[in-house]
Parts: C-alpha cells; structure tokens; sequence
C-alpha cells in the first residue's frame, strides 16, 4: 500500500485510462480489456489507496482552447493518432462505471474542478504532468507514487510549463527551454507577477511578442478551477497564493470558455 486515504474520493483521468489499457489490450478480446479497466480502477482505489469512492472523467466533443490557439493548432498534432482496437468500448465501459462526459473543455479541467471543491478530501489518478499545477493530493498509477502538490509548486508548474510548453498538446514554448532551464527562470520567483514578468522576457529574449505567447500559452495550459474563469494575467505583484488572479475577479472577463459541460451519455 502506497498510503492511506481513507475517507479520501479518488480523482480518475479516465482518458489516460482509455489509451493505457487500450493499447495494452490490442492483443486480447474486449472483454478482457474491459476488464484490466475495471481492475485498474478497483486496485487504485480500494487497494493502493483506500479510498471510499471514486469519480471518474473522459473528454467528450468541443474545447474551448481551440479557438484560443494562435502560434499552433490546439492538438493539431493528434489529427492522425491511432486509437486503440477497444477505443469505444473501453470509454462506453467508463460511462457505464459512472464517468462523466465532458463537453467543452477537458476531463483535466473537470477534476481541477472536483478537485478545487474536495480539497484535501481527494486524490488525483493520473500521470499527465499537466496536472501537477493542482494543489493538493496526487497518485502516479503507474510508477505507484503518491504525492502532495502545495500552492505555491502548482502555480511554479504551471510558469514552467508557460516556458516549456507541450509537445503532446502541440503548444509551443521556447526553443532549448526544457524543464531545467525553466526551473531556473521560475525557481527564485516569489510571486505570480514575478512568475509572469519573467516568461514575458524570456520570450521577448527570444524575439517574440512576450505577452501575446505567454497569455496565449497561460490560456492553453491553465486548467479551470471554476466554470467560465479562464486563466487571467495578473495584474500588479501579489502575494503568492497558489491562484492566477482569474481566481480573484469577477467572470466578467470575455467567456472563452461557454459551453462547458458534463454529460452522461456517450456522444462521439
């Protein structure tokens, strides 16, 4: 047993779920693929963490972040990508575990979401780094690790991630900034403004528009905490909380962010 977490609602990325097990699984018939799901889950949850309950999220149609994407197109890279034999089947099989189908943004956003109402009441199940941005518990299925994520490192993630950007998403960061140099430019930071300001020159070192990339990378890469709060800039210094001032203004800001919404029914 990794660690107790008793009393805890274990947090499923159930689209990593989808590609883990689905490619694993091209070899055998559907129902057992459909059962290492179901195994996978239960093994998580009342073994390695001892939960006593899950919820689980799979990305349905639309995303806001693609009308947002100026430098590259959103997931543009994906256009092509294989999908396991038991695609549809294992995310059929989900939904009728409980999933939640997500529309108009992404199963990550949700379980930032559940995540930002549960607090500590809860364990994110993933392995996507992107994640990491979200304060509080975490567990790496697959390397068995648990882990807490306080404020003040998922807000540093998220800036290092402005820098980096992501090759699996297709959002362009600096050219020669990976995760190193990026912990230099951000570790020292104490606040978001100082979070924000160095990003902006590290691109305008680059030769690009410093605001314009990293207010669009901020979109792309900011995983909502509330509905219709998108990621915002902040505005003058402050004190390091842990949240982008998106947090502290009013939706008043232009809602790029409509439709959101969960379903319950396969649609795709």
């Amino acid at each position: 047993m990794t660690t107790s977490s008793k009393g805890k609602t274990a947090l499923f990325d159930g689209d990593i779920i989808v590609y883990r097990v689905g490619f694993a699984s091209e070899d055998v018939e559907e129902k057992f693929a459909l059962a290492r799901v179901k195994e996978l889950v239960y093994d998580v949850v009342y073994f390695s963490l001892e939960c006593d309950t899950y919820e689980l999220f799979i990305t349905g149609k639309g995303n806001f972040r693609n009308d947002i994407a100026k430098t590259a197109p959103y997931k543009g890279n994906r256009k092509d990508m294989k999908k396991p034999i038991h695609y549809d089947a294992i995310r059929a099989y989900l939904l009728e575990m409980g999933a939640s189908l997500i529309e108009g943004m992404e199963a990550d956003d949700a379980i930032a979401i559940r995540a930002t109402e549960l607090g500590d009441n809860c364990v994110i199940v993933s392995i996507d780094k992107d994640l990491d941005q979200i304060a509080g518990n975490h567990y790496n299925f697959v390397k068995n690790s648990f882990y807490n994520v306080t404020e003040e490192e998922g807000l540093k993630n998220f800036y290092k991630q402005i820098l980096t950007g992501d090759r699996v998403d297709n959002i362009i960061g600096i050219k020669g900034c990976g995760p190193v140099k990026a912990e230099k430019l951000i570790g020292p930071c104490k606040t978001e403004q100082e979070m924000f300001d160095v990003c902006v020159k590290a691109y305008n070192d680059d030769g690009q528009n410093g605001v314009e990339r990293v207010t669009e990378n901020g979109h792309l890469l900011w995983l909502l905490r509330h509905l219709n709060q998108p990621y915002q800039p902040p505005s003058n210094s402050q004190g390091l909380t842990g949240q982008s001032s998106t947090e502290q203004t009013s939706a008043n800001t232009e809602d790029a962010t409509q439709p959101l919404k969960p379903s319950t029914s396969e649609k795709e």
